[in-house]
């Protein structure tokens, strides 16, 4: 054996063992509290690429069949989820490629999916663009209300508290507000909001906000639309909607001038198989000199792309440790349920593992 050969294969046996080093995991711990008296929202992510083909419709059921599994554990006390439930509101002809299913396949599916929650944890549905229409929020038009009725949870329904008209005069959850006492003693308020809200609700919602009776009450916002990747409120998009207001314009006219609205949630935006390109975090000051936390959060063209898997089964578990204090982590059920995929059940880049404060 010559030296050069020697001085070769102990080279190559270093970055081999170098390598294994630098990929070796962690052993998979599951999603559990921080401290005892913590408690939890999820947020699911848009679920259009999952019920759009119907092999990827049981992966989004088994994440919310995770949930219902993890209630007790994890202390949920309630769910949401960014809107974009179907890929298409109206079609009966799916050409089979980019999409398998019609519209009444992907409502039913993704209705069959929140039914495992029902009874069990109170749910938020904003609405998208791809919830309205024919293909995508030609017309306000919708089945939203046909298969998520005020009466499809009860513990949804007790917890709805206003309602404005949607795009048809209707009034439906699509413009709601929800109630709930946090198990730290605050009064919390959920507003859900239609994609790009219309003029006359953004006045409803900044209107609502500012009455006396929810004067101290911690606000949070849902909407559908609302940053870009580069942490940026969205300022126009290119729907034939006329009457339509997207995350700038949310923004200016109702987020900063309230005094209690103090978290946003929205989804909307991918890239294909590009985790940076489905989330958004940026903090701004609002009319009462409180911080507004603001998170975007998607998955919808990870795992394979647009035509993929759906989203490789990602969430976000929101933990308030406190009054005023939030940990965010994102967990994948669908890499969780199998030991030869547990090593890929959690996202640990800063942007993916993070905490902030409420104060």
């Amino acid at each position: 054996m010559t030296r050069k050969f020697f001085r070769g294969l102990c080279m190559l046996l270093f970055i081999v063992l170098a390598g294994s080093h630098v990929h070796a995991q962690k052993k998979y711990a599951p999603p559990s509290l921080s401290k005892p008296d913590s408690w939890s929202m999820i947020l699911l992510p848009d679920p259009q690429s999952y019920v759009k083909f119907e092999r990827n419709q049981p992966v989004f059921e088994l994440m919310t069949c995770w949930i219902a599994e993890n209630i007790d554990s994890l202390r949920i006390k309630l769910v949401m989820c960014t809107g974009d439930l179907v890929e298409q509101n109206d079609i009966i002809n799916p050409d089979g490629i980019k999409v398998n299913q019609p519209s009444k396949k992907q409502w039913e599916s993704v209705a069959r999916s929140f039914s495992r929650l029902d009874g069990k944890v109170p749910y938020v549905n904003a609405s998208g663009n791809h919830d309205y229409g024919y293909r995508s929020a030609e017309v306000r038009r919708t089945q939203y209300n046909t298969y998520f009725p005020v009466d499809k949870n009860f513990l949804t329904q007790k917890m709805i508290r206003d309602v404005a008209l949607n795009g048809e005069g209707i009034p439906t959850m699509e413009n709601a507000s929800f109630e709930f006492t946090s198990p730290h003693g605050k009064k919390i308020l959920v507003l859900n909001l239609e994609f790009a809200p219309r003029d006359t609700i953004l006045t409803w919602a900044k209107d609502l906000v500012d009455e006396p009776r929810y004067k101290d009450h911690f606000v949070i916002a849902l909407t559908h639309s609302y940053m870009n990747s580069n942490n940026e409120h969205i300022k126009e998009e290119k729907y034939k909607l006329k009457d339509r207001n997207y995350g700038a314009a949310i923004f200016e006219r109702l987020i900063k001038p309230s005094k209690n609205i103090r978290m946003v949630f929205g989804g909307h935006i991918g890239k294909p198989d590009d985790p940076k390109g489905h989330i958004a975090f940026r903090t701004d000051v609002n009319a009462g000199g409180k911080k507004v936390q603001q998170m975007v959060f998607n998955a919808q063209a990870l795992g394979g792309g647009w035509y993929g898997n759906g989203g490789d089964g990602w969430l976000r578990i929101l933990e308030f440790t406190s009054a005023n204090t939030v940990k965010v982590k994102t967990f994948s059920p669908l890499f969780a349920i199998s030991p030869t995929t547990q090593q890929f059940a959690w996202r640990t880049a800063a942007y993916d593992e993070f905490e902030f404060s409420l104060d």
